[in-house]
C-alpha cells in the first residue's frame, strides 16, 4: 500500500454536475445527500446537478452541498478500500470538516450541521461585510505581506488568507482593499486572480461569525482523531478534541497554511496524493509544491472512473 494523504477541497472547486454520477447511481451515496438535504433544509440536489450555478456558490448552500459531495466522494472509496486507512487527511479551509469526518473526529450527522451553520454564518457577515478573494499569482508570502505592511490601502480591508504554494497567495478583503492591494502587486509584476467566492473568507470581515460559531460547536460531540490530521490554522497535529474545537472556531477568520501542510507530508514520506472532492484544485497546488525530482504522484477523484484509478494507485494495482 502506498504512503497515501487524503485531501479534501472547499469553496471554489464547485461545479454543476456535482457528484451526480455517484448519487444516481448509488443509494448509499444517495442517503448522503438525502441526509444533507434534511440537516441543511436546502434543495442541495437541485442545486448541485442543476444550479443556478449563482444560487449555488452562495455560501450559504455551498457549504453544505460540497461538505456532501465530499463525504460521498469518501464514502465511495471507504467501500472499495474498507480496511484501510490514510497515513494524513486534510481539508482546504471548508474541505477540512470533511478531512475531520474521513479521520473519525466527527459524526456524519455532526459535520453537516456544523458546515450549514458555518454557511449561515458566513453568509451573515458577508452580507454585513461585503468582500472577496483575489490570487496573488508570482509573489512569495514575504513579499506579499511586506507590501501590505507598508502600503495599508488608505481605506478598505486586505489580508492573507491562503497561502497555497510558494507563488500563489490568496487575499481577502472588501472591493477597496482588494482593488488598492492588487493595483501594488500588479506593478511587482504580479498577476491577480478574482475568486468564485461570495464572502471576504479567512478575514477580520468574518471574524463576527467566530464567537457564534464557537458557541454552536460546544454542543456537538468531538472525538480524538483516527488519523493523523494536519489543520489550517496550525499546521500542524492535533488529538486533544477540545483543541480541535478551538481551532476549528478560529479557523473561519485565520490564515489557511495550506503549503506548510503539504510540505509535513512530504517529509514525512507521502507517495500520492488523493483529492476526493470536485474538480482539481488542491492536485494542481501539490504539483507546484512538488520538488523537481518528487516521485510522489497526485490524483483526483469525484466520479467512478477516477476513483477505481485511486484505488489501483493506493493498492499498488
Amino acid at each position: 500500500m502506498k504512503k497515501t494523504a487524503l485531501i479534501f477541497p472547499g469553496q471554489g472547486s464547485q461545479y454543476l454536475g456535482m457528484g451526480q454520477a455517484f448519487v444516481e447511481t448509488d443509494a448509499e451515496a444517495a442517503s448522503i445527500m438525502d441526509l444533507a438535504e434534511s440537516i441543511s433544509g436546502f434543495p442541495l440536489r437541485k442545486l448541485s446537478f442543476d444550479g443556478p450555478l449563482d444560487e449555488l456558490t452562495r455560501v450559504l448552500y455551498l457549504q453544505p452541498a460540497l461538505c456532501a459531495i465530499n463525504l460521498i466522494c469518501w464514502q465511495q472509496l471507504h467501500k472499495r478500500l474498507p480496511d484501510w486507512q490514510p497515513r494524513f487527511v486534510a481539508g482546504h479551509s471548508l474541505g477540512e470538516y470533511s478531512a475531520l469526518y474521513a479521520a473519525g473526529v466527527l459524526s456524519l450527522e455532526a459535520t453537516l450541521a456544523l458546515v450549514t451553520k458555518r454557511g449561515e454564518l458566513m453568509e451573515r457577515e458577508g452580507a454585513r461585510h461585503p468582500g472577496g478573494m483575489v490570487a496573488v499569482l508570482g509573489l512569495d508570502l514575504a513579499a506579499v505581506e511586506e507590501v501590505l505592511a507598508a502600503n495599508k490601502p488608505a481605506a478598505g480591508v486586505a489580508v492573507v488568507a491562503n497561502h497555497n504554494t510558494g507563488q500563489q497567495i490568496v487575499l481577502s478583503g472588501d472591493a477597496a482593499g482588494l482593488a488598492a492591494a492588487g493595483a501594488l502587486y500588479k506593478k511587482q509584476g504580479a498577476k491577480i486572480i478574482p475568486l468564485k467566492v461570495s464572502v471576504a473568507n479567512h478575514s477580520p470581515l468574518v471574524a463576527g461569525a467566530v464567537e457564534d460559531f464557537a458557541d454552536f460547536m460546544a454542543k456537538i460531540d468531538f472525538q480524538a482523531p483516527q488519523v493523523p490530521v494536519l489543520f489550517n490554522v496550525s499546521a500542524g497535529l492535533e488529538w486533544d478534541p477540545e483543541r480541535i474545537r478551538e481551532l476549528m472556531a478560529y479557523q473561519i477568520a485565520s490564515k489557511v497554511r495550506w503549503l506548510e501542510i503539504v510540505e509535513a507530508m512530504l517529509i514525512d514520506g507521502v507517495e500520492l496524493f488523493v483529492e476526493l472532492g470536485p474538480k482539481n484544485v488542491l492536485t494542481g497546488m501539490i504539483k507546484k509544491i512538488l520538488p523537481k525530482d518528487s516521485q510522489a504522484r497526485c490524483l483526483q477523484a469525484d466520479t467512478p472512473e477516477a476513483l477505481d484509478a485511486v484505488v489501483a494507485a493506493i493498492t499498488g494495482d
